[in-house]
């Protein structure tokens, strides 16, 4: 036995004592090293086998319920530690409300339809392949990938109703979501138009806002002039009777030059300043018009001299016609563009004069169509696939991209260009290929966010904002950020033009456009044989079989739904909506309690969730949402394969264990970027390891106690014992606060600071001396058993929701047999354990923290006189303490048992008058040491029979034992 140890013994399990007169030496079968990688599958296995879920959904069936609603990760790829993050933070509050005494389940979900699944299929079978064939394609592949990204997270420790989840793709679901369609079409939210939506030509498709990510692009940057058509209007807007010339140009600057050839407009704003400015060029007099406090760049960056001979402010130029720079080239652009006013106009950059191409350009439309142009009047030369139609004059067959160069080249030959030169700005591209994308003028279905729905009430923009207000935010700066892109955001783009997805299952007017007068009712229709066949049936559907005669005269509507229209009404698709009759309705409620995602989902799912309820409910499906941050490295870069700073989860749990990624994701502070490595993935492991050693110490030394025969009341505890106690009912009280508000990263500090310090550092290193070499079945060590038993039923039960492996393979050894079949074998149907109340538990509190620090000191004059060479172990030294006033009276109320507390052979205590006189003596023992407890004492071998041992150690083994009451 080491005799740096501070005196005490370890337990080994297993190990004999060479000694006739032995210690009290308990085992346990929860090994030291957790070797969790090894022995996690097992319990994964065993948790399956045993339908652990269920049983928990068993217990706690009769209590309140608490929803969290699973976002669902896409069924494409293997999970990654973004996923990993995601699954073990809901999992740990759904563990940790369960634990609180409520119902809370948890129902994984997938989200199936849309893009990149249908890019899968096409790799791997071809383009072009029939309808039918891709949406069966796509239904086999993502239940696929839904097996393999399942797998991965209950290997996590993940529980919830694995072989029930919902899919997006469920007949059902999408039966269901058509009639959140028909609903919100009866509604009166939905129209359709023609409108520049977020483009990808990539996708062939529009995208949604969520799918829009900016990055920086390369594109040319000119100056282009719009020649003058009607000089006299100019002279009266600027307060001449004539212009001295009629040569003039009024002059815009663009960085899409792929946008002139669709111009129809001019904009400026109303109440800016404009200057006419003369000028020469080529030798020939020329006059511009530029915004007033921009001629001096403008001019500079042209290489031009000039004079402002006139102003005007914007309103006085209001429709008057210029025209088309390609005008005098080709008939096909023997146009005018007039102009119109806009108040988004500004002086940052440019001219102080925008153009407008309203196909390519949300403002541009909103303007064009506010001054009265018709949709079919709008010039749209750019198809689906990014290339101009052929019916374009110069540019028909190009892509947009590489005409740039060729509509400079044609400027330049019109004598329009007054400056081109390249640079980088941030513009948008599709999250998916990464390519740049457009505004495009397409006749889409829209969900209006400011159209009053036809009851009168307030509009989806208004419906929203109020339902923002009315949800809790976690953290607190989401709200801010959600209620920002719901006030600014313009009408959603409910279609897409792909294969698999939900249809937007219309009949509509081969002349007039119009929907059937009976929607509602053949959307009801469809959706009772989607139900039967998936949307298959959509396909396979035949109009004559629903419209009869009328089946002539209708099309049927090849658009699909938004994929975030199908994840954003899973509310109603799966909990069912204030109808309660989702696929999942009767084991849940609405609205969700949680909603838990990263923080890009403010503008994805958060986003399209509350859009959809608004419209359908009149609230936000949730009452709290949870945002978590992305993970990073361990030097804060973002993660990628080229960098090979990948941490894969289903790598760490086959080499650490899911207890370790578990215990980093609880330790870290979710809220901002999560880091991880191997270093710190190092630190986490160390970490547990000190929380795992304190769990065998606990369970070794309550091995031999069984609490029916051995347990001691309360009231009789040793006062040590009582304080442990109270100081564990503290810890929880505090855990569970920070459970209640969703925070771990605190709860781990809290219980790694206990398990070190309290525990490790200070109670259990007191009571070794008591356990080991007490009596056995003694009041002494019955007392601290009773202790540590109530500390670790509390321990094991706030340690569960994060640890969930180390604590279900505690439980089984801890629990006794009736106790482990109450709890049907699984931890995850308890509460949270209600300890004994201690009376005087806030004076124990505040005596033994003074304890504590008198110990600090203490312990710190031992190790002096240690390293000095005066002692061995702290038990070969004796203590002369001199205290004064409350010190001394908390120290000399201890009486013998001084020595105990401070881990010594020996320890008195002696008053002095004030502070100045206090200090610590400390020198080594006289006495000779005991063979069996190690403590230096003066009646060792004054037993005859039993001359190694301590007068203590022969009363403990035969004896009544000795006689404790504080320590």
């Amino acid at each position: 036995m080491s005799e740096n140890n501070p005196g005490k013994p370890a337990p080994k399990s297993g190990a004999k004592s060479p000694s006739k007169y032995p210690v009290n030496m308990t085992e346990t079968p929860f090994p030291m090293r957790g070797d969790l990688a090894k022995r996690e599958p097992q319990w994964v296995q065993q948790w399956q086998d045993k339908k652990i879920y269920q049983r928990i959904r068993n217990a706690s069936k009769s209590r309140p319920k608490f929803i969290l609603h699973d976002g669902p990760p896409y069924a494409n790829g293997d999970i990654h530690i973004g996923h990993a993050v995601n699954k073990i933070l809901k999992d740990m509050i759904v563990k940790a409300r369960n634990m609180a005494g409520f119902d809370a389940q948890y129902v994984p979900g997938w989200d199936c339809h849309g893009m990149p699944i249908e890019i899968q299929i096409e790799k791997l079978y071809g383009k072009n392949l029939p309808v039918t064939e891709v949406q069966a394609k796509a239904r086999a592949y993502a239940t696929e990938q839904i097996e393999r990204q399942k797998k991965d997270f209950i290997r996590l420790g993940v529980l919830g109703e694995w072989d029930n989840p919902y899919k997006t793709m469920d007949f059902r679901n999408e039966a269901d979501e058509i009639r959140a369609l028909g609903t919100i079409l009866e509604k009166g939210y939905v129209y359709r138009g023609l409108k520049p939506v977020n483009w990808c030509f990539d996708c062939g498709s529009a995208l949604a806002e969520a799918e829009v990510e900016y990055m920086d692009k390369r594109d040319p940057e000119i100056d282009v002039g719009f020649p003058f058509a009607e000089p006299d209007k100019l002279a009266t807007a600027f307060g001449l009777s004539k212009l001295p010339t009629d040569a003039g140009f009024c002059v815009i600057w663009t960085t899409t030059p792929w946008t002139i050839p669709s111009n129809q407009a001019l904009n400026v704003h109303p109440e800016f300043d404009y200057a006419l400015v003369e000028s020469v060029r080529n030798g020939a007099p020329m006059l511009l018009i530029l915004a007033k406090d921009l001629v001096e760049p403008c001019l500079q960056r042209y290489g031009l001299a000039g004079k402002v001979i006139a102003t005007c402010k914007g309103e006085a130029l209001s429709l008057i016609n210029f025209k088309h720079p390609f005008a005098d080239l080709d008939p096909g652009y023997d146009r005018l563009s007039p102009v119109y006013l806009g108040d988004y106009v500004t002086l940052d950059t440019g001219t102080g004069i925008v153009h407008s191409a309203p196909a390519y350009g949300v403002d541009d439309f909103i303007s064009c169509k506010s001054h009265g142009m018709k949709d079919d009047a709008i010039l749209n030369p750019v198809m689906g696939d990014g290339r101009f139609a052929s019916w374009l004059p110069f540019f028909g067959g190009m892509t947009i991209w590489e005409a740039s160069k060729p509509i400079c080249g044609k400027l330049e030959e019109a004598g329009s260009l007054f400056k081109f030169q390249m640079s980088e700005h941030s513009y948008m591209h599709c999250w998916r290929h990464k390519t740049p994308i457009i505004y495009r003028a397409t006749s889409q279905w829209f969900a209006s966010m400011d159209q009053a729905p036809n009851d009168g009430g307030p509009s989806l923009r208004t419906t929203a904002l109020k339902a923002i207000d009315e949800t809790a935010f976690f953290p607190a700066w989401g709200k801010a950020r959600l209620h920002g892109m719901i006030a600014n955001r313009p009408d959603w783009t409910l279609s897409r033009q792909r294969q698999w997805g939900v249809p937007m299952a219309f009949f509509v007017h081969k002349e007039s456009g119009e929907l059937h007068p009976r929607t509602p009712e053949l959307l009801e229709q469809i959706a009772q044989r989607v139900e039967r066949h998936g949307i298959e049936a959509w396909q396979a559907l035949d109009p004559k079989d629903l419209l009869g005669d009328e089946a002539d005269q209708y099309l049927k509507n090849k658009d699909t739904l938004d994929v975030w229209f199908d994840s954003g009404t899973t509310h109603q698709t799966v909990l069912g909506g204030s109808q309660g009759k989702g696929s999942h309705a009767a084991q849940s409620h609405f609205p969700a309690d949680l909603y838990l995602e990263g923080s890009d989902q403010h503008r994805g799912w958060f986003h399209s969730s509350l859009l959809t309820s608004a419209m359908l409910n009149g609230r936000a499906p949730y009452r709290a949402l949870l945002t978590h941050g992305f993970v990073v490295d361990g030097e804060g870069k973002k993660m990628s394969k080229s960098k090979g700073n990948v941490v894969a989860p289903q790598k760490v749990s086959d080499t650490l264990g899911a207890d370790i990624l578990r215990l980093w994701v609880a330790s870290t502070d979710y809220s901002g970027e999560l880091s991880i490595s191997d270093e710190i993935l190092k630190r986490v492991t160390e970490s547990y390891r000190r929380i795992r050693n304190t769990l065998r110490f606990l369970l070794a030394n309550t091995s031999d106690f069984d609490p029916a025969k051995d347990a001691v009341p309360v009231t009789e505890l040793l006062e040590i014992d009582r304080y442990a106690i109270a100081s564990m009912a503290a810890l929880q009280a505090d855990i569970l606060q920070h459970y209640q508000a969703f925070e771990f990263h605190p709860v781990v500090a809290k219980l790694q600071s206990y398990c070190s310090e309290d525990l490790g550092g200070f109670y259990l290193d007191i009571l070794k001396d008591r356990l080991y070499t007490g009596g056995i079945a003694s009041k002494a060590r019955r007392s601290a058993q009773t202790a540590l038993w109530h500390i670790t039923q509390a321990l094991l039960r706030v340690m569960a929701p994060t640890l969930s492996f180390t604590a279900e393979e505690a439980w089984a050894i801890f629990a006794s047999q009736r106790a482990y079949a109450d709890s049907d074998e699984t931890i995850f149907t308890q509460t949270y354990y209600a300890l004994p109340e201690i009376s005087d538990s806030t004076a124990l509190l505040e005596k033994f923290t003074q304890l504590r620090s008198v110990r600090a000191d203490v312990t710190k004059q031992l190790e002096e006189a240690r390293v000095a060479g005066g002692i061995g172990s702290s038990l070969q030294a004796e203590l002369t303490i001199k205290a004064s006033g409350a010190k001394f009276a908390l120290l000399n109320g201890l009486g013998d048992e001084l020595k105990f507390v401070m881990i010594t052979s020996q320890a008195s205590v002696l008053e002095v008058v004030s502070e100045v006189d206090e200090g610590v003596t400390v020198t080594p023992s006289t006495g000779v040491k005991c063979e069996r407890c190690w403590h230096y004492r003066a009646d060792v071998g004054t037993h005859a029979e039993h001359p190694g041992i301590c007068g203590r150690c022969v009363e403990n083994l035969f004896g009544g034992g000795e006689q404790r009451q504080h320590a």
